[in-house]
């Protein structure tokens, strides 16, 4: 299930505000050992230790494969793949271009696929208001006696 809270747009110059919409609740950050542990959980063979190591190994070699331009598909997961952000305004030419004046940065970027694509997803999640966050009303507020 995923949990969400509402959020009001206060942004005077923009089209939609005053109005309401859904932002997910991320309630907790699910780490390499602790996904280990999870799969292991799981009836399968391998220890917790055994599965952290592979995936600790497919975590550089996604990196490693990236560096090098290629694109990684894990099935039912997403694609990975390298994004370049250039700065705002560009090269007035192609001779003008330079990298270090011109890009801001690369970054990692990843599109759902397969079981996880935006449309099965969609037909797959249960969407449940948030009452609460880490202590906090999910007003936004903090609870009460703890200002």
């Amino acid at each position: 299930m995923i949990k969400y809270i509402l959020r009001k747009v206060n942004n005077m110059n923009s089209n939609v505000h005053n109005k309401w919409f859904a932002y997910p609740v991320k309630e907790e950050m699910v780490e390499l050992d602790k996904l280990a542990d999870h799969m292991a959980a799981h009836n399968t063979p391998f220890s917790s230790g055994a599965i952290k190591g592979i995936l600790t190994d497919m975590v550089g070699c996604i990196k490693e494969l990236l560096l090098e331009g290629k694109s990684v598909k894990i099935p039912d997961l997403a694609i990975f793949y390298v994004g370049i952000k250039n700065m705002p305004g560009g090269a007035e030419t192609e001779e003008a271009f330079n990298v270090g004046e011109n890009v801001k940065n690369v970054r990692m970027l990843a599109r759902a696929t397969g079981s996880l694509s935006p449309k099965k997803l969609d037909l797959d999640a249960t969407l449940k208001r948030a009452t609460t966050i880490v202590g906090k009303p999910a007003t936004g507020k903090p609870a009460a006696g703890k200002e």
